[in-house]
């Protein structure tokens, strides 16, 4: 349709509205998420040495588009760029899952049979750059002073150099993949910057490895690239530890055998991993779902100095590099933009203006006219008489063992997954903060028996994953109930099991608070780790503090890991020399009280003979005892507030909720607000912020508290996407599906509720039930709710959202002139950065 509906390209793309002051701005989908992409400061970095390195290829331009240069594009170019590359001539099937293979590549061959472009021009080439050692680039930013930065790149090779990528990626790992690699070591001891962080960019016709600073200190760019390629020389000419090269070889092996991203389902994996090679050779599609010989090929060059060669190749030797400084200013895009917009006002007449305001009308007029029948008749759709049985929940049970133990018996591929639950309720609300640290700071300390880097290496040889974090989960219906826990989880190969029982012990046990150097560095990378996704997730960060506001577990959490705790970390930090002492005393004086047997349950998935040479091995797990006590912990009383954090962006993420009384009937139930969830978002929050208001992501969820919440992302705006979220109750209360509608909300919510999941996310769900309390069987009665969920049943929640306009509290992160411009009576705006 975008050939025959311009108006399309004007809501997706850009557009032109005029304000109520009678100025113009830009409006439109893309070029809001464009102006939020640009808003962080590693996508303008990265940008800046794609530019460098491809200059003469599609690499060096903005795949999703320059704000600056957004509006330069005309409906005409957007047409042709389209009809040259998004044709049947130029796609790639991928079919993966239990089915009748010959039955569905005749179904995709009969649609595909005769295709031809609608262009006559052909899609632009994808051509390699030849070797260029660029110049060192200076890039001015309007950020926060905390996101200078310096990178390095060097290209790798070519997509077809599958196993110089693998060998990259563990190379890098090896040398610089944590705190004690020796690269990265020498960088952090050189002080350079906040932090340093290596990343390997694949998938694209030519790899590259980036070496970044993160909070660079000024001046440091030169000495920055000195210091890494000299490191890489030395490392190169003088070896590799072994044992450093042996474990990132395991990890990586791991990771690849495992296939768990943790985001994505293994058949999205396995399609990004085919492109990696099809899309740039059609007749390699599967190059990069093999590396079985390629390990044996690294593992056979190790004493052989494999990788000390390519480090020399990749590095040293590169004919393909780039050097950019990235140089945070107090003016940028935004004041560019204004004043390009104040020129193209003066230059109007006010018919010119007029014209503007019509064409929004009727850009509105087409975003609110239903779809015809006809068109939505040609759309195929399941209807819930298609939906069989739900597949049977995996049987879970307590076990007898030295401890609390879960077993989950389920085919986890001969690797088990073992999760230690501390319940934090014996503490303090003020302890929170300082466990969060523990949290951050374990498995990369010195124990008793290993410095941090021998301890690093143990722990990439015998396990796939440590980690350590912390959670709280809540209960349906209570705002006052909190059960925080700081979670340590392994996974490791079945004959290395008792290395999950082994390795735990002896961090939580033996850990030594002594290097103040080293846990400076690893605090101070957390603060930048939050001050990013301050930035980059601003609507998850937004949320959590609106559910802070009414909920006693949501604010235990941001004690932990929000808002909260990012205050109390950057003030520890501030005044470090005079803090640190009291906080390593604090932080040993809390180990035997969270790391005790009286509060401790373990999940073990894996089988019943793995699961006895775990308990075999760990006994009592060398867990402190008698040291909880009677204390408990006391929750301060949530407080509603509307608040604002400035953040350096060019766009807002605006939050708002409030806790809905329970409706009566069977419209309170879980899998009825389920459905409801995906209306309010799919329907009247896409259509009215999204495709209206310009945020590139916007959506509605009811917690199992009680709080009823709204988010977007990426947003031009703070009233007027407020003001559509108070009218939610009013559109509900009139909404009228068609049996089809219905239908398809139905399915698409079960079919969630029915996705298919990893061993270790199903165990932990499985966790997460256990420790809510929730009987058996509730699962399916959620399932059963959403199955015969009606349109009566979600118009009837409308009565709960309605005092939604008086009632509800607001938190918004964004830029410090959307806040400053704000009708929202802000109880207190925080400059979050800064």
């Amino acid at each position: 349709q975008i050939y025959t509906h311009r108006h399309i390209f004007e809501q997706e793309g850009w557009h032109l509205e005029v304000t109520e002051g009678g100025g113009l701005v830009y409006n439109g989908v893309v070029y809001n998420e464009m102006k939020g992409a640009t808003s962080d400061p590693d996508d303008v970095t990265f940008h800046a040495l794609d530019r460098m390195l491809f200059p003469d290829t599609c690499y060096s331009f903005e795949s999703g588009g320059d704000p600056r240069c957004i509006p330069d594009l005309t409906y005409e170019s957007f047409l042709d760029s389209h009809s040259r590359h998004y044709s049947p001539k130029n796609a790639y099937v991928i079919l993966y899952g239990d089915m009748d293979i010959e039955r569905e590549l005749a179904f995709v061959g009969e649609r595909l049979a005769g295709a031809t472009h609608r262009a006559s021009e052909p899609a632009n080439p994808l051509t390699l750059q030849a070797p260029i050692r660029a110049p060192f680039t200076r890039v001015e930013m309007a950020t926060a002073p905390e996101n200078a930065a310096v990178a390095l790149a060097y290209v790798i090779g070519t997509a077809k150099d599958r196993e110089r990528v693998l060998a990259t990626d563990v190379l890098l790992d090896a040398i610089a993949g944590s705190n004690e690699s020796p690269l990265k070591r020498r960088i952090l001891d050189a002080d350079l910057a906040d932090d340093f962080l290596v990343t390997v960019s694949d998938g694209e016709l030519q790899p590259r490895v980036i070496f970044m600073l993160k909070g660079a200190h000024e001046g440091v760019a030169d000495r920055f690239r000195e210091l890494v390629e000299q490191t890489c020389a030395e490392l190169s000419r003088d070896g590799i530890a072994r044992d450093l090269i042996a474990a990132s070889l395991a990890q990586a092996e791991f990771n690849l055998r495992e296939q768990d991203s943790g985001h994505y389902p293994t058949g999205i994996m396995v399609s990004i991993y085919v492109m990696s090679s099809w899309l740039y050779d059609d007749d390699r599609p599967i190059d990069y779902l093999r590396f079985e010989d390629e390990f044996a090929h690294m593992k056979d060059g190790l004493d052989k100095g494999y990788f000390e060669r390519l480090l020399s190749e990749l590095v040293c030797e590169s004919d393909h590099c780039a050097a950019v400084e990235l140089v945070p200013c107090d003016t940028g895009a935004a004041a560019e933009e204004a004043r390009r917009l104040q020129e193209l006002r003066d230059s109007m007449s006010e018919d010119d203006v007029a014209a503007i305001e019509r064409e929004v009308c009727a850009l509105r007029e087409e975003q609110e006219a239903p779809d015809a029948p006809e068109d939505l008749e040609k759309l195929p759709q399941l209807t819930i008489a298609d939906i069989g049985e739900a597949a049977a929940e995996p049987h879970t049970a307590l076990v007898e063992a030295p401890l609390p133990c879960i077993a989950h018996e389920l085919d986890a591929r001969h690797i088990d997954y073992v999760y230690h639950y501390f319940d934090l309720r014996h503490l303090t609300f003020e302890d929170m903060p300082y466990v969060a640290l523990l949290a951050e700071l374990l498995g990369k300390l010195p124990t008793k028996s290993h410095t941090a880097a021998e301890l690093d290496t143990l722990v990439e040889l015998n396990l796939g994953t440590l980690d350590f974090f912390c959670e709280t989960l809540g209960r349906e219906g209570d705002l006052g109930f909190a059960l925080p826990m700081l979670v340590v989880g392994t996974s490791v190969l079945a004959e290395k099991v008792e290395q999950a029982a082994r390795i735990p012990q002896e961090v939580w046990s033996e850990t030594l608070f002594t290097d103040e150097a080293r846990i400076s560095d690893i605090l101070t990378q957390r603060r930048v780790m939050c001050e990013q996704n301050f930035v980059n997730a601003g609507h998850a960060a937004s949320v959590a503090r609106v559910a802070s506001y009414f909920s006693s577990a949501s604010k235990v959490s941001g004690a932990m890991a929000g808002v909260d705790f990012y205050l109390f970390l950057k003030e520890l930090l501030s005044d470090w020399d005079a803090r640190k002492a009291g906080l390593f005393e604090r932080l040993a004086s809390l180990m035997p009280r969270v790391f005790a047997t009286e509060n401790v349950t373990v999940s073990f998935t894996g089988t019943p003979e793995e699961r006895a040479r775990f308990w075999e091995a760990g006994g009592t797990l060398a867990l402190s005892t008698g040291v909880v006590g009677d204390t408990r912990l006391v929750v301060p009383t949530p407080t509603p507030r509307n608040e604002g954090f400035q953040i350096p962006s060019n766009v807002s993420f605006v939050s708002c909720g409030m806790v809905g009384a329970p409706a009566e009937g069977p419209a309170s139930s879980i899998g009825t607000w389920r459905v409801a969830q995906r209306v309010l978002t799919y329907d009247y929050l896409w259509n009215e912020v999204r495709v209206k208001g310009g945020a590139y992501g916007t959506g509605f969820r009811r917690t199992q508290t009680g709080i009823c919440q709204f988010w977007s992302y990426r947003d031009p705006g703070i009233d007027p996407t407020l003001a559509r979220y108070d009218q939610t109750s009013a559109w509900l209360d009139d909404w009228d599906p068609t049996p089809q509608e219905m239908d398809g909300y139905v399915v698409s919510c079960v079919a969630t509720h029915d996705a298919p999941m990893k061993p270790r996310q199903l165990a932990r769900r499985q966790d997460t039930l256990y420790f809510c309390g929730r009987p058996a069987g509730w699962r399916d009665q959620v399932r059963a709710q959403e199955l015969h969920t009606t349109a009566d049943d979600i118009r009837a929640l409308a009565a709960t959202l309605a005092p939604l306009g008086d009632e509800r509290h607001v938190c918004v992160f964004g830029p410090a002139d959307a806040l400053a411009a704000s009708s929202v009576p802000f109880d207190e705006v925080i400059e979050l950065l800064g």
